[in-house]
């Protein structure tokens, strides 16, 4: 599977870890040996096991995020409209697992690919959408999805 579902195994967020330790917001930055990465230049998720030895502590009572991406990332990566992840009417949302941490929606990538039996190659692009806007060619892999919805990856 790609990396996508698996962006965010090995992270947490740093703005629950801020929350958590009353540290300041731009702290991340002075921990050399903290890697850390932005999504969507609005999310930041700093390395699992590599905060400073005296704020380990806290890892321990820190939501886990594997399988789970925020919404808005989510929706780009997917080339969709946010939507679909934001209003319970919406027909797909309710095929998807949510999780709140800190006022950011997360959606649970992972599991819905593997229920829907949907394989992504690495550095494939993927694209989630109703049927009537897909581009279907001979080079991708189709999966229908309920709803006159489908995924169509491509690579």
């Amino acid at each position: 599977m790609s990396s996508l579902p698996n962006k965010l195994d090995n992270y947490w967020l740093w703005k629950e870890v801020r929350e958590r330790l009353g540290v300041s917001n731009p702290l991340y930055k002075y921990w050399r040996d903290t890697p850390h990465i932005k999504l969507n230049n609005k999310y930041v998720f700093v390395k699992k096991n590599t905060l400073p030895s005296k704020y380990g502590y806290v890892e321990e009572i820190l939501t886990n995020l594997s399988g789970y991406l925020p919404t808005k990332y989510a929706a780009d990566t997917l080339h969709m409209d946010e939507h679909v992840f934001r209003y319970e009417k919406m027909r797909l949302y309710k095929e998807f697992e949510y999780k709140y941490v800190e006022d950011v929606k997360f959606v649970n990538i992972r599991k819905f690919f593997i229920q829907n039996g949907i394989k992504v190659p690495d550095n494939a692009i993927v694209h989630l959408g109703r049927l009537k806007d897909l581009e279907i060619t001979e080079e991708c892999t189709f999966y229908n999805l309920k709803y006159d919805y489908g995924i169509v990856i491509y690579g």
